[in-house]
């Protein structure tokens, strides 16, 4: 289910916009939205989960146009939609919980919903602990109750919010996994602030800043922007200095080990430093993009 946007925007009281004319055009399988806190991306969900309307321009989701009440109300239909903060009863089992959500929407059946209900609890590893209360439940394990609630009318469009945002690494991981899993039949839009949640389960992205998006292509397109640019540099303690981005520190015996985003003209200048010449990743192709926004509109490096 292909997604088309067009110069859309939104506009809060105090006329603030948290959406700035936006273009963007996704196709089907996993795609990522990437961008820092306040980018736009929450709103961008909202509006195509029906739960804000736009201020001006157009969405059309398949078929459906959702600029009007009519597509609004045939896109929910195809959609499941995992918010960042998903509400939940905590006095009720997992199993009750799904339950509910499915006469939500619509699985009148009951013999039907409960076998769907069991298929949900199995794709996300919970059937062993389905009659346990919600309020029992880990971080991780609360967002796999929403990643099946979701699941629950087998959308054509899935939408996910910030799904790993305080989650541990091994959930992190299991969570990854299981959207990955996702993306062969229908659309799954992840939104994160997270490069790494992008890097293991996305092709192609989009980045956001400032209700707008600045980059539109596949994570290797991004990550080719800083080839020949991405260093480490050891040093016996001293922080390099120059026209460079550092993205991480390493502490070794040796010394201290800086993975830098650099000029080469730059890196020459660093004569009392070891530097190797190492393969970008997607947080480096990340980072060097909004450094060079940063550039352009001239705001403060931070």
């Amino acid at each position: 289910m292909n997604i088309i946007i067009d110069d859309l925007t939104k506009t809060y009281r105090g006329n603030i916009q948290a959406l700035k004319g936006l273009d963007l055009s996704i196709e089907s399988g996993m795609f990522g939205l990437l961008g820092p806190n306040g980018a736009g991306k929450t709103t961008l969900m909202r509006i195509l989960a029906g739960i804000l309307y736009p201020s001006s321009g157009t969405i059309k989701v398949g078929e459906y146009d959702g600029s009007t009440e009519k597509g609004r109300t045939a896109i929910k239909k195809t959609l499941g939609y995992l918010p960042q903060d998903l509400g939940m009863y905590p006095d009720l089992s997992a199993r009750e919980f799904l339950d509910y959500i499915g006469i939500l929407k619509g699985l009148d059946n009951r013999q039907q919903r409960k076998a769907r209900v069991n298929e949900m609890l199995e794709m996300v590893a919970l059937s062993n602990v389905a009659q346990r209360k919600l309020k029992t439940f880990s971080g991780g394990m609360k967002r796999r109750v929403g990643i099946a609630q979701a699941l629950l009318n087998n959308p054509q469009l899935l939408i996910v919010d910030e799904p790993t945002a305080g989650l541990d690494p091994e959930e992190r991981i299991r969570f990854r996994n299981l959207l990955s899993d996702l993306g062969g039949n229908r659309t799954v839009l992840l939104s994160t602030h997270i490069v790494e949640d992008i890097a293991q389960t996305c092709r192609n992205l989009a980045v956001m800043k400032n209700g707008e998006v600045i980059f539109q292509g596949t994570t290797a397109k991004l990550v080719e922007q800083t080839q020949g640019k991405v260093w480490l540099v050891t040093t016996q303690g001293q922080k390099p200095q120059g026209d460079l981005i550092v993205v991480s520190t390493l502490h070794l015996a040796q010394g201290i080990q800086y993975r830098v985003i650099a000029d080469q003209s730059t890196i020459d200048q660093l004569t009392a430093a070891r530097t190797v010449p190492v393969e970008p990743g997607l947080e480096d192709g990340y980072v060097w993009l909004m450094r060079e926004q940063r550039v352009q509109t001239k705001e403060p490096a931070y």
